[in-house]
């Protein structure tokens, strides 16, 4: 009954931006539900983070509800007595909220994928295709599911690192999905098959920025933001004692080792260093690449956000580390990492269509007016 429940709380939330769309009087429907189911998933990226970063992922300890129930309101009493036993743990009721408002927000995106597959292959069945191939929101609607299940994993498996940070990842993935559907149903500001020349150096850009973010999540799960205290330098050595056998296996409980012993300090300060080292080879790839992207009409805005936004990663990084990992500032961070995501995704689309005959065109409406 509770998993009722919970679909309609879902299916509330996504009411808002259905109707939004569906009320603004456009002529592009599915082009503007795309749009803001980006924008949607980019803010349910940041609250995933608000969720670790305030320790709320076992604020329900099951899933997909609380206490099998579809509302903190309901498990009150089940809450009150899991947070007086051990008043320190990972369950309050505050923190029960917090994770189930992050549930609410991933079933209303769920909730809007369904509604664009639904458009696209209506659109399909009247022989009014949209531009944009009803396949891709079905892929959409897969990798959501695969999602959830990590979601799943994430709390039962008592946040494992490696679940925690493939969970990150395909979130991230959702995101540029989304951002490449948004971008394939969009038309290209200005034709430009010169731009074409950059297309494997916008790759290589994705690949290491993917790198970085996942060497990013695995510091987050791990709770390694702390393991050096100063910059530069780190703990007061360029090179200080590191354990990367340990910091770096994969099937672990957190905190711990892959043979079950409490992880060393030196393990963590492994995983931190070669964050922050690695970061400099992203940002010096990733701001010379838009520096050259720049001269491009139709790569000026994203290439000047990618250098805005390298920008203050690299403020709220050192930040995080200054002021000892503020709760603002971390999530800005992580917020921060999926914009630039979403940028280099939007690169990656118009130097792979700058090309003679692949040039985005509007899509057609597939909803009535």
């Amino acid at each position: 009954m509770f998993i009722v429940q919970l679909g309609l709380i879902g299916l509330c939330v996504a009411l808002l931006p259905l109707s939004y769309v569906w009320v603004k009087g456009s002529d592009d429907k599915f082009r503007k539900l795309v749009w803001v189911t980006t924008f949607l998933t980019l803010d349910l990226v940041m609250f995933g983070g608000f969720t670790r970063l305030t320790d709320s992922g076992l604020g329900c300890p099951d899933w997909p509800g609380c206490y099998g129930t579809a509302s903190p309101f309901i498990a009150h009493a089940q809450i009150a007595a899991a947070h007086a036993a051990l008043p320190t743990g990972p369950v309050s009721m505050t923190k029960a909220w917090i994770e189930m408002i992050h549930r609410y927000f991933a079933m209303a995106i769920g909730v809007l994928i369904i509604a664009q597959t639904a458009i696209a292959w209506a659109a399909r069945m009247r022989r009014r295709p949209l531009q944009v191939s009803p396949w891709w929101p079905t892929a959409l609607l897969v990798l959501i599911g695969v999602q959830g299940a990590f979601g799943a994993w994430t709390v039962t498996m008592k946040l494992q690192p490696i679940i925690v940070t493939t969970h990150l990842l395909l979130g991230l993935a959702l995101l540029g999905a989304l951002g490449w559907l948004a971008a394939r149903a969009t038309p290209i500001p200005a034709y430009e098959p010169e731009a074409a020349r950059y297309r494997v150096a916008a790759l290589a850009g994705l690949a290491l920025l993917v790198l970085q973010i996942a060497l990013g999540g695995w510091v987050s799960t791990n709770y390694a933001v702390l393991a050096c205290t100063d910059f530069p330098t780190c703990n007061g050595q360029w090179i200080p004692p590191m354990d990367f056998a340990h910091g770096f296996h994969l099937w672990r409980a957190l905190g711990m080792t892959g043979d079950g012993e409490v992880i060393t300090q030196d393990a963590l300060v492994a995983i931190h260093w070669t964050h922050r080292t690695f970061a400099f080879v992203v940002i010096a790839y990733l701001a010379g690449l838009a520096l050259r992207l720049r001269r491009f009409a139709s790569l000026t805005r994203p290439a000047n956000g990618i250098l805005a936004v390298l920008a203050i990663q690299f403020a709220t990084g050192l930040s995080n580390i200054v002021l000892q990992w503020p709760l603002p500032i971390a999530v800005a961070h992580n917020g921060g990492a999926a914009v630039l995501l979403l940028l280099i995704v939007m690169i990656n689309f118009r130097t792979a269509f700058s090309r003679h005959g692949h040039a985005a065109v509007p899509t057609r409406d597939a909803a009535p007016a």
